[in-house]
């Protein structure tokens, strides 16, 4: 009779939520589906989607994506991770594709070598150089020119959401944001910070001239509108602690190797420079950018509180 009684406690009915989500999920078994193309290409190119989706993956940038009021295009969850979907789609609208994989198919479109079981298309918000200028009270705007690395710009976004920060504009040869490592780098904050991606959407200038060219139009409307525009540098310039970061002002982070272009440092008002030992040639451009927006987020606490 016990044994019969502890069996029948262990045989539980699936949850509502288990069987509303096994309902949602289409099962998709081959490479040619258009969806399953269309996250595979923007995986791969880490660029948007003709219609304008950026592939995400992992179950905490899922979240964070909600969390952020992205717009959903589409769900892909690997077969043997459809207790994920129990979790994530009941904050998902109704009329959003959301596909079963099987395991090999859906670790063949994601980037990461230990896949979560989840991956998506979402469409992120999009901004001009006009909206990230309208926020200059939050924080100073960062210019980014041929920064290469992924996991540095996504370092950087982090720390331009997390100290306070109008905005951030990608100049050409910079890592692309909707790169997947990007996205994970940021842990979110490519949802949310206004982002102009002049180089590849035309909102700074569309047809195709040179980055310096481009930053040096993009240094002329900060010009005339007044914002002091600060060149970082690895050893020259003002000291940091000394550096007034107040205000209006626009923060330009050049290549991790080359710095700057010189037609672009002619531009600038002010060059500033992290005093550190002499041992070290120069600091990480992600954490060297961390510190420079951290002291631009104290002094503009201190300037409030008297």
């Amino acid at each position: 009779m016990g044994g019969v009684l502890s069996l029948n406690i262990r045989m539980k009915k699936p949850s509502e939520t288990a069987l509303s989500a096994q309902h949602r999920l289409r099962r998709i078994e081959g490479r040619h589906n258009p969806l399953v193309k269309r996250l595979r290409q923007a995986f791969a190119r880490a660029e948007l989607t003709e219609s304008g989706d950026c592939a995400i993956e992992g179950l905490r940038i899922l979240e964070e994506a909600i969390r952020s009021g992205l717009r959903f295009s589409a769900v892909f969850f690997r077969e043997s991770a459809q207790d994920r979907a129990e979790r994530l789609l009941p904050q998902i609208g109704a009329q959003v594709e959301t596909l079963l994989l099987p395991d090999k198919l859906f670790d063949s479109l994601v980037p990461s070598e230990s896949p979560q079981g989840v991956a998506a298309l979402v469409r992120l918000k999009e901004f001009s150089l006009d909206d990230v200028m309208e926020r200059l009270q939050v924080g100073p705007v960062v210019v980014l020119a041929g920064l290469q690395d992924p996991g540095n710009l996504g370092t950087i976004l982090r720390s331009a959401e997390a100290f306070g920060s109008a905005g951030v504009v990608l100049g050409e040869g910079t890592a692309s944001p909707f790169n997947s490592k990007v996205i994970r780098a940021s842990a979110g904050s490519v949802f949310r910070l206004p982002i102009v991606y002049g180089h590849a959407h035309g909102q700074i200038d569309g047809r195709g001239k040179s980055e310096t060219g481009k930053l040096e139009k993009v240094s002329e409307k900060f010009r005339a509108q007044g914002v002091r525009q600060i060149a970082t540098s690895s050893h020259k310039g003002t000291a940091l602690d000394q550096a007034d970061l107040k205000g209006a002002i626009a923060i330009f982070f050049g290549n991790e190797g080359a710095g700057l272009p010189r037609e672009v440092l002619a531009k600038m008002d002010e060059s500033i420079a992290i005093p550190h030992t002499a041992q070290v040639e120069s600091l990480n451009a992600g954490v060297a950018a961390s510190i420079v927006l951290y002291e631009a987020a104290r002094q503009r606490k201190d300037a409030l509180s008297h």
